[in-house]
């Protein structure tokens, strides 16, 4: 089998092809029509039911496959390592449900989870769709304000935490955080389950607190309730352009089939193997990929609670991998510049048995081609590059491990996936010439796995990503597509620079600047200009050991920019800094660093992963004589 081959068959008969891969899940069910075109996105598998949860560990832990572990929990941060088999999460997540269906909840109620990277938060999603009640997880230790904007929108009767999660050198105490988010909102939880960590013990409140112990201790395994493949799974909620985050809704029934076809398609995963994504269960990667793609396939999913430097080296990803017999790894590309930047050489790898890598993916961010090819160097499996979104739930665009690789190419996101009829597009709607940056977008309707809408609002959905383009899913990316179908995803759409009317992409700036032997990481943003109205700033984070004068490394770039792009960059400052601000999820907040150059105020990013580093910025732009008074 071969790319072509697979997205053919698909382009012949898209309904036929999600209907065959349908048969690797169990219903209780089938559907009467494999797609019901009546809504905007497209509604598939209409009138079928199943259970996900039933989906992900019953049906293993049935069969020959009970004693198979199904999670692995590392975690370097107390150097625990927990292993369950596919019968001990099962019994242990029925149980954990019977607790909630006699605390009072059922299908279509919602629980939020705001916990740790720890195996009890994967039990409680799992729970939550052994019974059909809607899970919403949070990320742990996120602002109290987030939390209860979250909270709200949501109206959990359920609450599910732990006493606190653990960072390098900290404890994040998450009793306080919650205790604070529910006095920003008038919705009331009926009841508040609390894991205490030995780490550090949280204090209950007499009224709706309880410890997880207790609340489990003497429950009834509850069965799977079938739902309906169109109610909903989960919802995540991520940020929105008017400050209100959007409530993500995946269903129960596209989600378990887009899932499972892509583990084996997509990543080459296949029942018995091991597979680690490593991400956290507050983003889609962790839900997709930690918790339900796994499971679904049979498969050994790695649950990491650790960093992947400092945590205690360079080499904890490669101690991960050579311990527990990992196949395919999955991280963000900031993982592995950070990696590179403490151990260029990757002397830690050669201390770890790797031969059961076959194969390490990176999503979350752009790949810079330089990044890429380092990785596959250094590692001797294909490094592959893919892009997806919260909204999109898998890959849009990667290469099919599982069916035969492509050629890969550096500083491309691959090929777009079965399912997918993606376009670019200039402002007005019409495909531009292949080698022509403009917005991607995917043609409707959309596949199994994406989201059908978002939560308790439909209209904002449409507003949101079915207006801009008829008939069209607005990404909200911009890149381009070659001649034979690459995808070159190159930033978000609010990541353009327009210098003197030349609109110039950040992703391609920072690929040319990532080419410099000492730059471990980087970033560009806009910043205003009298005469040009903007102009690009480079933000430079150089490898560990790195001794040479910083204006030395700033001037090198400059001419590397002007070499590969021109003067039309008019890229003549570059700033050197320890660190970049980044989300928790790894992605550069480029319109923070923007505003702080332009001396200009902004919000406060509650998904920011270290406040401090925002303070260091604007001192050194200051002392730089960059930064606007």
């Amino acid at each position: 089998m071969s790319y072509d081959s697979v997205r053919n068959r698909w382009l012949d008969d898209p309904e036929s092809f999600w209907a065959e891969a349908a048969e690797g899940i169990d219903w209780t069910r089938r559907w009467g029509r494999v797609l019901d075109r009546g809504s905007p996105s497209g509604r598939w598998f209409p009138g079928a039911e199943l259970n996900t949860c039933y989906n992900a560990l019953d049906r293993h832990a049935d069969s020959g496959a009970a004693d198979r572990t199904a999670l692995i929990y590392d975690s370097a941060m107390t150097g625990a390592i927990r292993r369950f088999t596919y019968a001990e999460l099962r019994d242990q997540v029925a149980q954990l449900a019977g607790a909630i269906q006699a605390a009072g909840l059922s299908r279509g109620d919602r629980a939020l989870i705001y916990m740790p990277m720890i195996p009890e938060a994967v039990m409680a999603m799992l729970a939550c769709a052994r019974l059909g009640v809607i899970h919403s997880v949070v990320f742990g230790g996120f602002a109290a304000r987030e939390l209860a904007t979250r909270i709200t929108q949501a109206r959990p009767k359920l609450i599910l935490t732990a006493s606190c999660g653990l960072e390098p050198n900290r404890v994040v105490e998450y009793k306080p955080l919650l205790d604070d988010a529910l006095t920003q909102t008038a919705h009331r939880p009926e009841l508040v389950v609390l894991l205490q960590r030995p780490e550090l013990a949280a204090e209950l409140k007499a009224d709706g607190d309880v410890e997880w112990t207790d609340f489990v201790q003497a429950a009834e395994p509850a069965d799977c309730v079938p739902v309906k493949a169109t109610d909903p799974l989960y919802i995540l909620y991520t940020s929105g352009t008017t400050g209100q985050p959007k409530g993500i809704v995946r269903d129960n029934g596209g989600h378990a089939v887009a899932l499972h076809w892509s583990m084996k398609a997509l990543y080459g995963i296949a029942a018995g193997d091991v597979f680690w994504a490593a991400s956290d269960i507050g983003w889609v990667v962790g839900h997709s990929y930690i918790v339900y793609a796994p499971l679904l396939a049979g498969a050994t999913s790695v649950l990491y609670e650790g960093k992947p430097v400092g945590t205690p080296d360079a080499g904890a990803f490669w101690r991960v991998v050579s311990q527990h017999g990992v196949n395919a790894l999955f991280t963000a590309p900031t993982a592995i510049r950070a990696i590179k930047r403490d151990d260029p050489e990757l002397a830690h790898a050669g201390q770890h048995d790797l031969s059961g890598l076959r194969a390490l993916f990176l999503a979350g961010e752009r790949c810079d081609p330089d990044t890429l090819e380092w990785s596959g160097k250094v590692l001797g499996v294909p490094v592959i590059d893919h892009w997806w979104q919260t909204e999109t739930g898998w890959a849009v665009a990667g290469n099919l491990l599982g069916e035969g690789l492509f050629p890969v190419r550096a500083g491309s996101a691959g090929k777009a996936l079965p399912g997918w009829d993606v376009r670019v597009v200039d402002n007005s709607g019409a495909e531009v010439p292949a080698g022509e940056t403009g917005a991607i977008v995917c043609r409707l309707p959309l596949p199994p796995g994406a989201l059908p809408t978002l939560w308790q609002a439909d209209e904002r959905f449409r507003e949101t990503y079915l207006s801009d383009f008829d008939g069209c899913y607005t990404t909200g990316d911009a890149g381009y597509m070659d001649a034979e179908g690459y995808l070159y995803v190159m930033t978000r759409t609010d990541d353009v620079i327009n210098v003197a009317g030349h609109r110039l992409s950040t992703g391609a700036l920072e690929e040319v600047l990532a080419m410099h032997p000492d730059v471990a990481e980087c970033a560009v943003t806009g910043i205003a200009d009298a005469l040009k109205g903007q102009v690009p700033l480079g933000f430079l984070c150089l490898k560990s050991g790195i001794s040479r004068e910083e204006d030395a490394v700033v001037k090198e770039c400059i001419a590397l920019i002007r070499e590969h792009i021109g003067p039309v960059a008019a890229f003549r400052k570059a700033l050197v800094v320890d660190r970049l601000p980044k989300t928790r999820s790894g992605k550069v907040l480029r319109g923070v660093l923007a505003k702080i150059a332009d001396g200009l105020e902004y919000a406060f990013p509650a998904t920011i992963d270290d406040p401090t580093i925002l303070g260091e910025v604007e001192a050194k732009l200051t002392s730089a004589g960059i930064r606007a008074e």
